[in-house]
């Protein structure tokens, strides 16, 4: 476990403090690792993306190169074509916003270091995502916890498109899984996610679990807009909304034909984690 602040999670894990801003910091934590789980997460902070993230990964390809590491990325789909109606491994890379230009310019790195054969790597792609605890996400934060909390729960946008949404015991489990497999290295993989749901049927889930009457509001995009006016998380969030339009299936057969056997998480039984007492 690697970051400025470490702790443990399990009382096996070894902890390593280390700023990835620094290359010696970097390979110091990557040194003896056969394989490298780049899972880096930083605030919803445009200028700290583009400041940080790309200097982040620059270190850690370099490091696994010179310790003969595998690297397993865990990325997103913030490069994808926002009305890409279905995501696939080999969709195109558009990005609209600064946030998704980072990421693309993180993945393209890679990619690029594989093609040249400086490092043996994979990517796992993952879409927005849910979770039990104190997960942060847009799904917990607008919809569970304010359901958790007796308050009206907000959908973005629309409650009638699709959305893909990947439980992330499962997204952790499945990376691993690729990490530890020989033959998944040298490609990009979807990580495995239950059907595609629009937001009215996993509020009606959600009502079936809890036993409530579940009241929300869809919020439209101009509210979100006046809104970004006077808070900075409103504003850092509306890179994204545009997605909040359209169907966003993402395909995740290439994984579940590969390894048929992986356990995948429903909607409802992820939910009723969410609200396990």
């Amino acid at each position: 476990m690697v970051s400025r602040k470490p702790g443990k999670i399990h009382d096996t894990d070894e902890v390593v403090p280390a700023d990835l801003m620094k290359y010696e910091d970097t390979l110091n934590a990557i040194d003896g690792s056969d394989v490298v789980y780049f899972a880096v997460g930083l605030p919803a902070d445009t200028e700290m993306w583009e400041d940080r993230f790309p200097v982040i990964m620059e270190n850690v390809i370099k490091a696994c190169e010179e310790t003969h590491s595998k690297l397993a990325f865990f990325d997103n789909t913030y490069m994808y074509e926002k009305n890409a109606n279905v995501q696939t491994e080999t969709s195109p890379f558009r990005p609209v916003g600064r946030k998704s230009k980072v990421r693309a310019k993180m993945a393209e790195m890679l990619l690029s270091a594989m093609k040249d054969g400086k490092i043996e790597a994979l990517i796992g792609r993952a879409p927005e995502f849910y979770g039990p605890d104190l997960t942060q996400s847009i799904t917990n934060s607008l919809i569970f916890n304010r359901v958790k909390d007796d308050k009206k729960a907000i959908v973005p946008v629309s409650a009638s498109v699709l959305r893909t949404l990947i439980w992330t015991p499962d997204a952790s489990r499945a990376l691993a899984l690729l990490g530890n497999t020989p033959d998944a290295f040298g490609q990009t993989w979807h990580l495995p996610t239950d059907k595609s749901i629009t937001y009215k049927k996993l509020i009606e889930i959600t009502e079936e679990v809890t036993g409530k009457n579940i009241k929300y509001t869809v919020v439209p995009m101009w509210v979100f807009k006046i809104g970004s006016l006077f808070n900075k998380q409103v504003k850092e969030l509306m890179e994204l909304l545009p997605r909040y339009k359209y169907d966003n299936i993402f395909n995740s057969n290439k994984f579940k034909q590969r390894f048929p056997d992986f356990k995948i998480t429903t909607y409802k039984e992820g939910i009723q984690q969410v609200f396990k007492k």
